[in-house]
């Protein structure tokens, strides 16, 4: 597939990933989630991909949702109002982890995020943002049921806060400091210091053995699902089976004895 609203450059094991729609606020469109189906899928099937960037053209927004304006191209609308009982979630396509990507993703939002950005946040495995990024859900300001998007936040932001993003709608914007105190985000740095940073934490992490870093986020996201005991049992599986693969990938001896040190400290 050729993608016209995302960038994608592959190097060093690390996927950057930029939407690409500056002129509209970098909104999604059919066409991007049909693009983001396919992308996951592809980046799931190279090996040489360890980890993964989502950033957002430069501008005024990370991502403001869904494209409301008419498709000009003769394209499907983003949701099918007329065939009601064969309709589906877009998010199911725009979100890696429901597109089964098992591979770290690092998401840098800078500006609005809004609405159906968080299909993106909600699946990113680390979110970091600049000071001048916001956070809000205008649904409800419009008449329209907020459901599919604050459902996913539960499982990152307290329901308090949820329920107040999406009760306030339009009149309320989430601050970075704020979206750091409750959880939306880990990080705030400067704007220019954001896609240096998140390539960073990429390179980081790329350079893990992928088995132990993939096996690890499925284990972990998979276990949301379940009771307690179950999700300890299946993790207990998820170790066995990805143990023997990802500790050849590592020199464990020169890991172990590196005489100095050197981490970071958040």
């Amino acid at each position: 597939m050729e993608y016209e609203t995302i960038l994608l450059d592959i190097a060093d094991h690390v996927a950057t990933i930029t939407i690409n729609r500056p002129e509209a606020m970098n909104s999604f469109t059919r066409r991007m989630i049909d693009e983001f189906e396919h992308l996951w899928k592809r980046l799931g099937e190279d090996d040489d991909v360890h980890c993964c960037v989502l950033r957002a053209a430069p501008g005024r927004a990370f991502c403001t949702g869904a494209d409301v304006k008419p498709p000009q191209d003769g394209s499907k609308p983003i949701v099918d109002l007329v065939n009601i009982w064969h309709c589906e979630d877009p998010g199911k396509y725009l979100g890696p982890k429901s597109m089964n990507l098992w591979k770290p993703v690092i998401g840098a939002v800078h500006g609005m995020a809004a609405g159906g950005a968080f299909y993106w946040l909600n699946e990113c495995d680390i979110v970091i943002c600049s000071e001048d990024a916001t956070f809000f859900d205008p649904h409800v300001t419009y008449g329209m049921t907020s459901a599919l998007e604050p459902i996913g936040m539960t499982y990152k932001m307290p329901l308090q806060d949820v329920l107040r993003m999406v009760l306030l709608g339009n009149d309320e914007r989430v601050s970075a400091q704020t979206a750091l105190r409750i959880g939306i985000v880990s990080e705030v740095v400067p704007l220019a210091e954001l896609w240096p940073r998140a390539a960073k934490l990429a390179a980081i992490i790329a350079a893990k053995p992928p088995a132990a870093t993939a096996g690890s986020l499925k284990a972990i996201w998979q276990s949301l699902d379940l009771p307690r005991s179950v999700a300890l049992m299946q993790g207990l599986k998820y170790c066995q089976i990805g143990n023997p693969v990802g500790v050849p990938q590592v020199d464990r001896g020169a890991v172990m004895g590196e005489k100095a040190k050197r981490y970071m400290v958040r």
